[in-house]
């Protein structure tokens, strides 16, 4: 299959092949050559063997082919004339007007320009870095221009939420619900209270798993959930109480017994079915209050059905909101304020997060009343899966309530969302200007595929981004909607990371050049789905690699091909880089 233009020079360095039988005197030009995207593919079936001296796209461009050859030829020099030699990187002017102002000899420079400055990356300068404002480099050379020292600009925070974390040493059944001196008591009466919420729901049962009693068995985990309560204000500002060290499961079967899931089920023995610690999980220390929904027969693989259950929940949750939103703000054990900070003269980048939209079970509710709640808030198929963006302290104050019920292992659940890692980082990270995060649906045909993702690149151009990381849980036919939006964006000329489960059983199907910097969050030894609840989603160390790939994006700097298939060994090399980056800047901000 021959390429264009374009794809001759993106992919300059690969191999030259001609894609069919090409005549003596043909001057080699894209539309003779083959794909280097599927070279390895042809490589694997042997129907292509690459020697050692094959020449490159670039180099063979516009050479002049000295005898027939058969498709698939890889190109050597001995059958064309007009080769294109490797072009060396020129740094003679640079280097004369750097030994003009009293600079040591440079032998290698590579230049990064990006917002106000120019960095320059030295091999070898006796040990010298220079970073100088962007306006001091002009086509020729280093300019003699006097430069205007830069103006200070400070962050502006423009949002506050405060967040009260309050401690749960025991949680036991009883006639009235009360949280005092650390023990919440939850009212029995509520199992038959909270069907009123849907007539879908038949039946709810409650009971209590400590930590030390976790070998229990259990039907499928459809969600894990915080208790959190607003105290003054709304959604993502003000106050918000927090229980510690308790967290509502939600459970769910049909009439006939059927679990409500979709790919994958995590129904087994609670103490082998949890990653505990990964943000969507219970931590090792949680108290799980378990609530196990009924629902009505053959409703499980519908939107109503999954809901009906998670209505119920939140009715009882809604109580314990209430007494939590009256704890006395001193006995709260941790206080914590997130501002909203815009950083000025900063990159702007926005986190892109791709939730399930495609009908039957698959579905969100985007910003209820209360943190992580059901009510008031709106569902992201009726909003027709465009684009929704909400503000970073909207987010980690529960402004999403997970319906879906994908395979458990990339399963990004409520509580995920409540403490999202690359939300809490890119938060943080003062080198970057988080503008703010955009949920998108991911539909079930075509054609709302590509409406959805064109409203989101039109909404990255509006939103004047440098940079966007985005995420989508699970995998399959969500990662048409993952590419689509990757390529949207990117076209743009926004910088993008993709973060995804793929490795072996969820591998891509689907690409675009603009899919050039991947971040894969597998941690299944085999790759595969592996029911166990939370262990192939997003984890803070992924959200370093994530964080520092838009960066290196950002700043120009090329990034190396990935393995085609997947292959641990490079994610843990990542690994050790962003481990030791970190020690590095670490060590900078102590001296």
């Amino acid at each position: 299959m021959s390429i264009t233009k374009e794809c001759a020079e993106q992919h300059k360095n690969a191999p030259a092949v001609v894609c069919c039988r090409t005549t003596k005197g043909t001057v080699i030009g894209p539309s003779e050559l083959e794909d280097p995207v599927v070279l390895p593919d042809l490589v694997d079936s042997g129907l292509v063997t690459l020697p050692e001296n094959v020449l490159t796209l670039g180099q063979v461009l516009g050479a002049k082919l000295l005898q027939d050859v058969d498709g698939l030829t890889p190109l050597t020099a001995d059958v064309l004339e007009g080769v294109v030699e490797e072009v060396k990187e020129e740094v003679k002017e640079v280097e004369e007007k750097c030994l003009e102002n009293g600079g040591s000899k440079v032998e290698k420079v590579k230049s990064v320009v990006g917002g106000s400055f120019v960095r320059l990356s030295v091999d070898h300068m006796d040990g010298v870095n220079l970073e100088f404002p962007a306006g001091a480099l002009s086509e020729c050379g280093l300019s003699t221009m006097p430069v205007a020292p830069a103006e200070k600009i400070e962050d502006e925070i423009v949002n506050t939420l405060t967040r009260r974390e309050f401690a749960v040493k025991k949680v036991e059944l009883g006639d009235v619900t009360t949280f005092e001196n650390g023990v919440l008591t939850i009212r029995k009466a509520l199992c038959e209270e909270a069907l009123k919420a849907d007539p879908l729901a038949k039946k709810l049962e409650i009971d209590i798993i400590n930590p030390d009693d976790r070998h229990k068995y259990s039907n499928t985990i459809m969600d894990v959930i915080p208790i959190a309560a607003k105290v003054e204000g709304q959604l993502g500002s003000g106050i918000t109480n927090i229980m510690n060290d308790v967290v509502f499961l939600l459970t769910g079967v049909d009439e006939n017994g059927i679990q409500v899931h979709e790919f994958g089920s995590c129904e087994g023995y609670l103490d082998e079915k949890i990653d505990y610690g990964k943000p969507g999980c219970p931590d090792p220390q949680d108290i799980m209050v378990r609530v196990h929904v009924i629902i009505e027969g053959n409703t499980g693989m519908e939107r109503r059905g999954p809901y009906a259950a998670h209505k119920a929940c939140d009715v009882i949750i809604q109580e314990i909101r209430e007494v939590l939103k009256k704890a006395p703000k001193e006995q709260a054990v941790k206080e914590d304020v997130f501002n909203e900070v815009v950083r000025h003269g900063r990159p702007r980048v926005v986190l892109i997060k791709e939730i399930m939209g495609q009908g039957a079970m698959h579905d969100n509710v985007m910003l209820p009343t209360e943190p992580a709640g059901v009510l008031g808030g709106r569902q992201n198929v009726d909003l027709g899966n465009v684009p929704v963006v909400l503000s970073p302290n909207e987010v980690r104050d529960g402004g999403i309530h997970a319906l879906t019920c994908i395979g458990p292992a990339s399963k990004e659940d409520t509580r995920h969302y409540f403490r999202e890692p690359l939300l809490e980082q890119l938060a943080d990270d003062e080198e970057v200007n988080l503008v703010g995060v955009v949920f998108i649906g991911s539909p079930q045909v075509n054609d709302e595929k590509m409406f959805v993702a064109k409203r989101l690149g039109a909404m990255a151009r509006a939103l004047n981004v440098d940079g966007a990381i985005i995420t989508t849980e699970g995998f399959g036919n969500n990662h048409i909607d993952f590419a689509e939006n990757i390529q949207e964006v990117g076209k743009r000329g926004v910088n993008v990371v993709g973060v995804t489960y793929a490795a072996y059983q969820g591998q891509l199907v689907v690409g675009n050049k603009y899919m050039d910097a991947m971040i894969e969050v597998n941690k299944d030894k085999g790759g595969f789905e592996s029911e166990i609840l939370g262990e192939n989603t997003i984890a803070p160390q992924d959200a370093q690699r994530a964080i520092l790939m838009l960066k290196t994006k950002i700043a120009g700097i090329e990034i190396e091909p990935a393995d085609r298939k997947w292959n641990q060994a490079v994610i843990d090399a990542n690994q050790k880089l962003v481990k030791q980056a970190v020690i590095d800047a670490n060590q900078k901000l102590v001296k």
